[in-house]
């Protein structure tokens, strides 16, 4: 079998390596360049690779063709596979054709990552034995190949589930939906939802699908779909039978008998992360794991970088960085849980972004606002008759110093751009570094 792999990073190297390890001749193709650690495991596992360019009769005479999440799905070329009809997987629908492991996979507008990274706490916490990957950590692939694992704990994308034919976990989360990447789906809600919602379409009876209630596209979509797995609802705003809810005070697990915890013992900070780790824990009594071993890890986790991360505290001012907020609702969820006046930074590649979601918020919590990015225009119409201070910054040096100015003892500063980060910085990994590098210098 003839497998080509369309990028060449993390994902793409790692079903580049399952795919050789299966026997099968790979070639993989990245319009980019190749970082160098990748292109010397290529190298040395005698992988067929091309970089700078797409060489289309290497790429379209494949059986099957693994494409990155990176690769936009309007490309030329993948509009061209389509139109061949050969059958075209993200990098989670190919590995897991090759595990019999049991499957969590985490989807949602915001909280995936963290959550996914709570539930893998939970599980690694119990002595099991666990993979990290999708999004985060290692290729799920390239774990498949090469590690040993009973469960693989997957953040899962919009993206990669627009690309799965067989994808079936043993457990799937859809933790929330709102506005996000509208560019990649003709500007149509629904039809994003409906991405998301395919982590559970191959699902059986045995399988189980945990869901926000609380959540209305969820609710409004899930009348209309026929869902076979057995759903478990969680809720912060209704007490349920069965899944689980919050109070003002604390978190119950209803799942064949009751946990809570006080919600001041979780780890995480937030409404958000009420939620969050209500879903977690419903993931892992669904495990076996014992009630006590969910608490020891609720009060244990600590939080992912560039997620709502205290940097440091100066001069009696909080520095946060959020710079994983890449879209509006993530940044309602951070000024939610901001306590104290919050000077703003915002700002970078705008995907179609309502800012009227966080205007009430803004009015209460903020005192100021630091666009940063190279076209801050949109933001600045909209909150100008709001706020009278705002500032138009174009580097992170100038928005931190800008931040220094303007925050008082007692006062946050927060990193929560809502936007994408490729204007100024190569990722949000790189903004919220560059981000804590500033805040820290002397």
């Amino acid at each position: 079998m003839r497998t080509v792999i369309l990028g060449g990073g993390e994902s793409g190297v790692g079903a580049a390596l399952l795919a050789k390890k299966k026997g099968m001749e790979v070639f993989l193709s990245d319009m980019g360049s190749i970082r160098e650690n990748y292109r010397q495991l290529l190298i040395q596992n005698d992988i067929d690779f091309e970089e700078g360019m797409h060489t289309y009769e290497k790429i379209l005479n494949a059986d099957w063709i693994v494409k990155s999440p990176g690769v936009p799905k309007k490309a030329d070329i993948i509009l061209e596979i389509n139109q061949k009809g050969i059958r075209l997987s993200s990098e989670i629908e190919f590995a897991s054709e090759f595990t019999d492991s049991k499957i969590i996979a985490v989807t949602g507008s915001n909280g995936k990552t963290t959550t996914t990274s709570l539930i893998y706490h939970i599980l690694k916490n119990d002595g099991l034995k666990v993979g990290l990957g999708g999004n985060i950590g290692k290729s799920f692939a390239k774990q498949v190949a090469e590690e040993n694992h009973d469960y693989y704990v997957l953040e899962v994308s919009s993206f990669q589930l627009d690309d799965i034919q067989n994808f079936r976990p043993y457990i799937s989360l859809l933790l929330n939906l709102s506005k996000d990447h509208l560019d990649q789906y003709n500007y149509d809600y629904e039809e994003y939802a409906l991405a998301k919602f395919r982590i559970t379409e191959n699902q059986e009876n045995d399988n189980f699908f945990i869901y926000n209630k609380d959540d209305e596209m969820s609710r409004n979509l899930l009348e209309k779909l026929e869902i076979k797995a057995k759903m478990l609802p969680f809720s912060t705003s209704e007490t349920l039978a069965e899944g689980a809810y919050a109070d003002e005070d604390r978190i119950f697990i209803q799942l064949h008998e009751e946990f809570s915890l006080k919600i001041e013992e979780l780890a995480l900070m937030g409404k958000h992360n009420v939620a969050n780790s209500m879903a977690a824990s419903i993931a892992g009594k669904l495990l076996n794991i014992s009630n006590e071993s969910i608490r020891n890890s609720l009060i244990t986790f600590q939080a992912v970088e560039h997620r709502l991360e205290l940097v440091s505290e100066i001069n009696g001012v909080q520095y946060i960085n959020d710079s994983k907020a890449t879209n509006v609702n993530a940044t309602y969820y951070a000024l939610e849980s901001m306590k104290k006046p919050t000077v703003w930074i915002v700002g970078g590649v705008d995907k179609g972004n309502d800012y009227t979601e966080i205007e009430e918020l803004v009015k209460r919590k903020v005192k100021a606002i630091v666009c940063l990015g190279l076209d801050n225009q949109k933001i600045i119409d909209f909150f100008k008759d709001k706020k009278q201070a705002i500032y138009d910054t174009s580097s992170m040096e100038e928005a931190v110093a800008v931040c220094r100015n303007i925050a008082e003892k007692g006062d946050t500063v927060l990193l929560s751009p809502c936007c994408a980060s490729f204007d100024l910085f190569e990722n949000y990994e790189d903004r919220g570094k560059k981000f804590k590098e500033e805040v820290l210098k002397k």
